[in-house]
């Protein structure tokens, strides 16, 4: 059977922890029973020796086959990977959501999606890169009593996805350490309101208010620091008119919404302006994470 995951952006701004949306650029793997463990990478992280070593993947699908099947057994596994690492892209959600599909898979053992985005939150605390990455499209999503609650919206194909992918990472965990431990109550109500009004616009279809409504005051700015070409791109987006432009997760990838016909004129532009960082124009994806036979 081959598992593929979609990449997600996440916050999409003031939405911290709660907001994020699936992207057409997937993780493929390729798991077959074998006579011995095995494990080959391709694309992303192919050169990384310590993903072989220590694969989350692999920790994370034996430790729920031998829960379900009551034994081990041997697979081999064929990653194929377009999400590039800590680059803000989920990552980690599409190895979490993938490891887990497959070994309900590969024990014969069905599993909704509801279930499955609980069994990930065991291993992401926080919803906003799981869910989409699980439900594709849309997705406003919170935790209440170690379940995940969300409503999706599938998104349509006049919008798409132009992001800038630096050729530097940002570390998630690191750049938590810089927020503050607390908010002022009005930067409190600017980011409920501002959250508030994005999901309604999304849901309304009312695009041109995501210029407004994607505005943050959490945590952007302070991350941003750490790339500070990153306050160029978002201006030059805005300045072209771009619908939303905000940090994807905890960065270093910047993410821009756009109509279909203003795509290839913004990625034109951060090509010109970043030589050294990738551009790509993306699809939303509404499926989410999909199970394929071979």
């Amino acid at each position: 059977m081959i598992i593929s995951v979609p990449a997600t952006s996440a916050n999409l701004g003031p939405g911290f922890d709660v907001l994020g949306l699936s992207l057409q650029m997937r993780n493929y793997v390729d798991v077959t029973p074998a006579s011995i463990f095995s494990v080959s990478i391709k694309g992303e992280g192919a050169k990384n020796p310590r993903l072989k070593g220590n694969n989350m993947f692999v920790n994370i699908f034996n430790e729920h086959y031998k829960n379900i099947a009551g034994e081990m057994a041997n697979f081999r596994f064929v990653f194929n990977n377009s999400i590039p690492l800590s680059r803000g892209l989920g990552s980690s959600s599409a190895v979490i959501v993938s490891a887990i599909t497959a070994a309900y898979e590969a024990a014969g053992v069905a599993i909704s999606k509801r279930k499955l985005l609980n069994h990930a939150l065991v291993y992401e605390a926080h919803p906003d890169n799981i869910t989409p990455a699980v439900m594709g499209g849309f997705n406003a999503a919170v935790v209440e009593k170690g379940k995940v609650y969300n409503q999706k919206k599938e998104m349509p194909n006049f919008l798409k996805a132009v992001v800038v992918i630096p050729n530097k990472p940002i570390s998630t965990a690191q750049s938590r350490t810089i927020l503050p431990k607390s908010y002022s109550k009005e930067t409190a109500v600017y980011n409920l309101a501002h959250s508030s009004l994005l999901v309604a616009s999304v849901f309304g279809e009312n695009w041109e208010m995501l210029r407004i409504a994607s505005r943050d005051r959490f945590h952007q700015k302070l991350r941003m620091k750490a790339l500070p070409e990153l306050f160029s791109v978002q201006k030059i987006a805005i300045d072209s008119g771009a619908l939303m432009s905000t940090l994807s997760g905890s960065g270093s990838t910047f993410f821009n919404m756009v109509y279909e016909e203003d795509a290839q004129n913004l990625a034109q532009k951060f090509s010109t302006k970043f030589k050294d960082f990738k551009v790509m124009i993306l699809d939303f994806d509404n499926d989410g994470v999909v199970v394929s036979d071979k």
